[in-house]
Formats: C-alpha cells, sequence, structure tokens
C-alpha cells in the first residue's frame, strides 16, 4: 500500500501558497484493509475514508467511466491494481494532477509543473469533455490564479457547450460554482471565460445579455472586481451583478439557480435602488428617508450598507456618500420611536410623528450637524 498527496494541496505548495486542505490518493489497498487501520469510510460512490485523527480524505486509487449524459453519469471501479496515473489522468487539468509521494518526491506524468510556471490551465485528457462542472471549474481556476487557458482546452470546452453538456447541470452545482468562482481574485475572469467558450448564454443567459451592451458589461466586470478587492461578501459580489440587472432578471436568474436569500434579496435592492444610491450625494433629506424605507434600512442596517458595497464598487467617490449615507441613517435610526408611540393615539399618527422626526434627524445629518 503506498499512500500521495495529491490534487490542489500539491499544486498550492509549488505555487507558494497556504494549503487549506490535503487529499490523499491510497493505491494498492482494499476497503477491508482501510477499515482495519482505522479509516473511517465516507464516499457513497467509491472508497473515500477519514483519517481516525487528521479527519483528511484518502481515496482508493479509481479509474471512472461515462455511462450517461452529465456529470452524475459515472460509473467508478477502485481495486488494489489501479495505479496512481490511472487515477491522476481521470482529473481535470495537468495542474490538478501532480502527487507527492511520503519521502516529497513530485510525480509528474502530464507535465503539469511546467504548466503551473507558464500559467497555463490544461485539460490532462480527452476525457475532460465527459465532465461538464470542469467548464465551470477551469473558469474559477481563471479568476482565482489569472492562468491563460490552453487553446486545446477552450476548443474542446467549446464544443461541450455547443454540444449541450453545459445543459445537464442542475442548478445547485452551477450555483456552487458560481459562488466560489465570485469569491476569487479576479471574478470577471469567471465570465470571461465562460462567453468565450460559449457556455455564459446556456448557463447564465441574464449575464450574456448584459454584453449587447459592451460598455455595461464592462463597467460591471470592472465593479466585480473591484468588490472583489474589497474583499466584500459574497452577497455584495452577487448583488454588483444584480446593479447591472432589471429587477425581472435578478429574479429569473436567481430562482433559476436557487440562489440563497439572502443573495437574491441583496441583488435585487441594488437593481432597484442603485440609482438612488449612486446619487445619494443630490438627494434631498426626503429622498434618503424613503430611500431607507424602501431598502428596510431601519431593521436590517448591515444589509443596507452591503448594499452601498455592491453599488458603489469601483465608483470614486464612494466613500463620501457611504459616510453621507451612513451617517444619516445611524441619526435617524436613534430617533425614539417608542416615547413617540407613547404621546399619541393611533397607528396613522404613530407612523406620521416618526416619519417627520426621522426626517428632521436626516436633515441635520446632512447639514453636517
Amino acid at each position: 500500500m503506498k499512500i500521495y498527496c495529491v490534487g490542489g494541496a500539491v499544486r498550492d505548495e509549488l505555487l507558494g501558497l497556504p494549503v487549506k486542505d490535503r487529499d490523499y490518493v491510497v493505491v494498492g489497498a482494499t476497503p477491508e484493509e482501510m477499515v482495519k487501520l482505522g479509516y473511517k469510510p465516507v464516499g457513497r460512490d467509491f472508497p473515500v475514508f477519514l483519517h481516525p485523527q487528521t479527519h483528511e480524505e484518502y481515496a482508493l486509487a479509481r479509474t471512472e467511466r461515462k455511462t450517461a449524459r452529465g456529470y452524475h453519469g459515472f460509473e467508478f471501479h477502485a481495486a488494489p491494481d489501479v495505479t496512481l496515473e490511472q487515477d491522476l489522468v481521470r482529473r481535470d487539468l495537468t495542474i490538478n494532477a501532480i502527487a507527492r509521494d511520503a519521502e516529497g518526491k513530485i510525480i509528474d506524468p502530464f507535465n503539469g509543473a511546467a504548466d503551473l510556471k507558464a500559467g497555463v490551465l490544461r485539460h490532462v485528457s480527452p476525457a475532460f469533455a465527459e465532465d461538464p462542472v470542469r467548464i465551470l471549474r477551469v473558469a474559477r481556476f481563471a479568476a482565482r490564479f489569472s492562468f491563460r487557458i490552453a487553446p486545446e482546452t477552450l476548443a474542446l470546452m467549446r464544443t461541450m457547450a455547443e454540444n449541450g453538456e453545459a445543459d445537464a447541470l442542475v442548478a445547485e452545482r452551477v450555483w456552487q460554482e458560481l459562488a466560489r468562482g465570485l469569491m476569487e481574485a479576479k471574478p470577471s475572469r469567471l465570465f470571461e471565460v465562460l462567453r468565450d467558450c460559449g457556455a455564459l448564454a446556456r448557463i447564465v443567459p441574464e449575464i450574456e445579455i448584459l454584453y449587447l451592451e459592451l460598455e455595461s458589461a464592462a463597467a460591471a466586470m470592472r465593479a466585480l472586481d473591484a468588490a472583489a478587492r474589497q474583499d466584500a461578501s459574497l452577497e455584495a459580489r452577487f448583488a454588483v451583478l444584480g446593479r447591472a440587472l432589471d429587477p425581472f432578471a435578478v429574479e429569473t436568474l436567481t430562482n433559476r439557480l436557487k440562489a440563497p436569500t439572502a443573495c437574491r434579496d441583496l441583488a435585487l435592492l441594488a437593481a432597484r435602488h442603485s440609482h438612488a444610491v449612486e446619487d445619494a450625494q443630490e438627494l434631498s433629506a426626503e429622498e434618503v428617508l424613503e430611500l431607507f424605507d424602501a431598502t428596510d434600512a431601519w431593521r436590517k442596517p448591515e444589509r443596507f450598507s452591503e448594499l452601498i458595497t455592491a453599488v458603489l464598487a469601483g465608483e470614486p467617490e464612494s466613500e463620501a456618500v457611504r459616510t453621507r449615507l451612513e451617517h444619516a441613517r445611524a441619526a435617524a435610526a436613534a430617533v425614539d420611536a417608542g416615547a413617540i408611540a407613547k404621546s399619541v393615539n393611533t397607528p396613522a399618527e404613530i407612523r406620521n410623528n416618526v416619519n417627520q422626526a426621522r426626517l428632521a434627524a436626516i436633515r441635520r445629518a446632512l447639514r453636517g450637524e
């Protein structure tokens, strides 16, 4: 039995990056032997085990065969006679098909280290085309590392998109990969790659439509990268896209992808209220109050702050606008609505008096008082 560290951990070590998780491949073992050694079986589709102390994943070396369309249609074979190279050849990219043995020796049958040095994303074998998720993964790695895509790999991805392979992806998996891509260092590359290979129109057609007006698409992508530089949350980064779309497109997109409610709600707010936030320096006190009411800034101040981040990402006067709005919101939120409620009799009077008090507080805040 031999154990090899594989995949992302080896890749990141070679790049000099911190390693978060380590995965291992076990060659020459059976499931029964792994259990006897204290490993806990957890794999559903193929034999994967957790180390008894470190809880890191150890998978038996395996091969796979395509049996149906989509990314679920695979038949796996794990046995002691499966070699390390047979296991590595099924992986997506050469940079992810590098292994390291227990003595630290690098095993690199597909020249992944050379591609790492050259900054190239290249598929390992024609089997790449069997799994449409790999289109999204390549786009995500491009967003992470800003590597170029090998021409033959991009051509293969285009063929996959043309053949409708991406149509077999389920919404949850698309969202998972898109969300991870949005959180990379340069998320605009995610959409650039998907568009270059023809998959964007099939996976997120609402974003493809943005490119009908290239200036709008370019502005949205610049803002998205600016949000990444600010280390913005996933919700804020997704809302940057929402700010470039109309509310109906946001509804359609988030429903189809089954996006989390927090992402959907913030993106809708950005689509509906981006102009008001952008023009905040020119808004009257009444218009500022209307913005706070419409976005429920009273009950959800953190979400309102995220809205500002999404709408103003990359804008030169963003800090001045943020300061103006958040100062006004804090002043209005300090109004004691409970005390006002005790002084009047009807709900209508309460609402009117609270609004008038908040409006006065906003006026004072906008004057710098």
